[in-house]
């Protein structure tokens, strides 16, 4: 063994001797701080490797559950729970892994520092008291003077016995320290060892576990291979179907989403079919429908047991019902009770009874029983015939919206970066985009560009027109009209993305390459768009008067527009057929509102069955306020007289010009405005604090609204009368508007200069279709309120509650109203 300091120079004290002491001091003192700093961090690395295996074994856990969920699939569930097992084998071992840690690292080394190095650091202050002493001795010993006989003697035997305690605690100092260095390597050596070993086994555990797993994972690997391929495949496969299916036109195709056939299962006919309850308030339900072992069945959850309503078909009949306010509904008697069913169509229904006909007929025929009434009689005396047999077609209203945006030209390729067939789009913007564009457009945020698909989110009738109102060539026109000019390189499919989000940002957020007007040019459009606005300066400060009792005598509106188009006079309500269900769904919040919607549809049938846009037909129950001041007012009259005053143009911002192009109904003007930089919620300080949303109101076009809504335009903002768009819509009797409104949330509540709300307007102009609208609206939002409330107290609210009660008096007055007018 190799000795630190040499007994011999203790002795002595010699100089080198002290300098080694030295040395070592130091260097034990370094060792210390090393070895507290090493076991503090193996105590951080066992905390983080326990919370690491706790977080393995819940995930080891997790694979365990998806292996026992995926048992119907052999091969994920076998090689999860195959997986799962290794993966806890391997947890448990880093469980051992760090026990080891603690027992070799942290418990040796602490121990080495708290007992052995403290021994060494009690020696040393022993070393250190004992060699002052030492010199205290030999200095005093030095100063005694010869003559005094007596303290050279006494100072003489102080040195010696200070000497011989010196040697004696240095001795075993010196002692001290050889012992410590060789323990030192001892110990640092041995619990580095048994760690390493440890890491050894571990690794070797795992190996051999993992390479016990290693022909499934290479069984696996190969079957993944064929997996990728055949996934690719039914990919492309699918899409190919989806694409069939999508562009199938189902005007001439068997309606097959609508009713199933299984001949194989017994199955005669099943679908979708309302069903009217028993119970006091007649109730009606959507439930599935099916016919099979000579049973009429229904169930309202794939898993829940089919309630039987016809135990046997051959006690029964069933017949067309033409005296109930909904249509194509049936009736199925039997000689205790009756069902009434409602199809969703005319063909449906007929499908529906020529099953149960069939049905009937089959139950006598397999039983031998004679049929004594023949069917062909039966069904021409009680349902009619059915002209097209057993063939079935859906009524889809109109095209799909990929494929009525697709069909504006320019919209067939990316608005960006020009790839074919796209499949996302715009929607405040107005174009279509591809999968990537679109993604860069969501990057952009909404306030620049609201992303939609074309094909999996659902489109309402009025965004729908706003896209065919736009499309990639008006935008392109307004937003890349200098990109040639200033050498703007537009992108091409394939290029990579930074290029592309790029050209996308600089186009659309820094609008780089949107052309400017001059002040003169812009000053020149505002003017002309003023001059189209032939509303009577004045004419909005008052309300449309309250029209006179009913008379048989019809209004001059309805008079005057009967006499143009040369057929019956008639009342034209305002709901339009083909977007009735978009725009009234918003409020259906129950089954009871939808036999007011049934009952407001067959008010609009008409011999001609057309219908005008929601936004540019008024009712004939709430005139605009130019008709209102030819036919009715006299105040009205007396201001018709007067001629537009047009003040001086002192605003020829972009703002202006939205709000001008607004009311003109100037879709391209108002994208160019708010390329330029307009504020959608541009207030005109000179009238009224108007907006261009209200100015959209006043022109009278959905789409204009729509398309503001889309970018950002506040629906409740007010003039300086107090009104918002809601109050102005109502006032010129704009029924879609309202009804656009109500859907984006505007309040209804509140209340004008002269304490009106939209609603008191509507009454006090008589109109049947807005009042009906505001007040379901309310109602709509009382029946949310009230069934919350229920969720909380789990009780359920009377029959008769107040909710209720406003409900049917809203369906009175509605009826009554209607009843007037007509």
């Amino acid at each position: 063994m190799k000795v630190t300091v040499d007994f011999e120079e203790c002795l002595k004290d010699s100089p080198r001797f002290r300098t080694t002491i030295e040395e070592v001091e130091g260097d034990y003192g370094e060792l210390e701080s090393k070895l507290d700093k090493l076991v503090k961090l193996c105590i951080g690395m066992i905390d983080a490797g326990r919370v690491y295996n706790q977080a393995n074994k819940q995930f080891v856990n997790g694979i365990r559950e998806l292996a026992l969920q995926s048992t119907r699939d052999e091969v994920i569930g076998s090689s999860l729970a195959a997986f799962a097992e290794t993966l806890q084998e391997m947890n448990n071992y880093h469980t051992i892994l760090f026990d080891q840690a603690q027992r070799s690292i942290k418990s040796q080394l602490q121990t080495f520092v708290k007992e052995d190095l403290k021994k060494f650091k009690d020696a040393k202050k022993q070393f250190d008291k004992v060699s002052e002493e030492k010199e205290v001795a030999l200095v005093k010993n030095a100063q005694v003077p010869r003559n005094k006989q007596h303290e050279v003697e006494e100072a003489t035997n102080i040195l010696t016995t200070t000497r011989k305690c010196f040697r004696h605690i240095a001795l075993d100092y010196v002692l001290q320290i050889n012992v410590l260095q060789s323990k030192r390597r001892l110990e640092i050596l041995k619990s580095m060892l048994s760690y390493m070993n440890a890491n050894l086994t571990f690794f070797h555990q795992g190996y051999d576990f993992f390479s016990q797993l290693q022909p499934l994972m290479k069984q696996l690997s190969g079957q993944l291979d064929q997996l990728v391929v055949d996934s690719a495949k039914e990919k492309r496969d699918m899409e190919q179907k989806h694409s069939t299916i999508q562009q199938m036109d189902f005007s001439t195709e068997d309606s097959k989403l609508e009713y199933n056939v299984d001949t194989d299962n017994g199955i005669a006919m099943e679908g979708y079919l309302f069903k009217r309850a028993s119970n006091a308030f007649k109730t009606w339900n959507r439930r599935w429908f099916s016919i099979q072992n000579s049973q009429l069945v229904y169930q309202k959850r794939f898993r829940d047991n089919p309630t039987v309503v016809v135990e046997d078909l051959r006690l029964c009949t069933v017949k067309h019902c033409e005296d109930v306010e909904r249509r194509f509904c049936f009736e199925v008697v039997s000689p205790s009770k009756s069902w009434m069913m409602q199809a969703d169509s005319e063909k449906l229904r007929q499908a529906w009874i020529k099953a149960v006909q069939n049905s009937i007929a089959t139950a006598f025929r397999e039983n031998g029983e004679e049929i004594t009434i023949s069917l062909d009689r039966q069904s021409s005396a009680s349902m009619g015939s059915l002209d097209s047999g057993c063939e079935l077609v859906k009524l889809v209203k109109g095209e799909s919206a990929l494929q009525r945006v697709l069909a504006i030209t320019g919209n067939e390729f990316c608005c960006d970066c020009g790839q074919s067939d796209p499949r996302w789009a715009s929607i405040n913007l107005g174009i279509t985009l591809c999968i990537e564009c679109s993604g860069i457009h969501r990057s952009l945020g909404v306030h620049n560009s609201k992303v939609r698909s074309l094909t999996l989110d659902s489109w309402e009738p009025e965004l729908l027109k706003l896209m065919c109102k736009l499309g990639n060539c008006v935008i392109n026109q307004i937003y890349e009209a200098r990109r040639e000019e200033i050498g703007g390189k537009k992108p091409q499919p394939g290029d990579p993305r930074q290029e592309i989000e790029a050209f996308i940002r600089a186009k659309y957020v820094e609008k780089r390459f949107v052309l400017k007007p001059t002040a003169q040019e812009q000053k020149e459009k505002i003017m002309t768009f003023r001059k189209l606005d032939k509303r009577i300066k004045g004419n909005m400060d008052f309300l449309p008067p309250r029209p006179p009792p009913p008379t048989p005598k019809l209004r001059t509106a309805s008079s005057t527009s009967a006499s143009f188009s040369g057929q019956e006079v008639r009342r034209d309500s305002l709901f339009c057929p083909d977007e009735l269900d978009s725009l009234f769904s918003y409020f259906d919040t129950s089954s009871k509102l939808q036999s007011l919607r049934s009952k407001d549809s067959g008010i609009q049938n008409s011999a001609d069955g057309s219908r005008e846009m929601l936004a540019s037909t008024p009712s004939s129950s709430s005139l605009s306020e130019t008709e209102l001041q030819e036919s009715e007012s006299p105040m009205s009259m007396s201001q018709a007289d007067r001629p537009t005053v047009f003040s001086e143009l002192t605003d020829s911002s972009a703002g202006s010009l939205l709000y001008w192009a607004s009311c003109a109904c100037s879709l391209t003007d108002m994208v160019q405005a708010l390329a330029h930089g307009a504020d959608v919620n541009w207030v005109n300080g000179e009238d009224s604090n108007r907006t261009p949303l209200m100015q959209a109101v006043q022109g009278g076009s959905l789409i204009t609204c729509e398309f503001l809504l889309q970018n950002a335009a506040s629906v409740d903002q007010q003039d300086v009368r107090g009104r918002g768009p809601l109050h102005h819509a109502t006032i010129l009797g704009h029924t879609g508007q309202v009804c656009l409104f109500l859907k984006r949330g505007a309040k209804q509540n509140t209340v004008d200069a002269d304490n009106r709300s939209p609603l008191s307007i509507a009454v006090e102009a008589a109109n049947a279709d807005i009042v009906t609208l505001l007040r379901l609206a309310k109602m709509s939002e009382e029946m949310r309120e009230s069934e919350g409330a229920l969720g909380q107290s789990g009780q359920y609210p009377h029959p008769q509650s107040h909710t209720e009660q406003q409900y049917k008096k809203c369906i009175q007055e509605f009826i009554t109203l209607q009843l007037q007018e007509s």
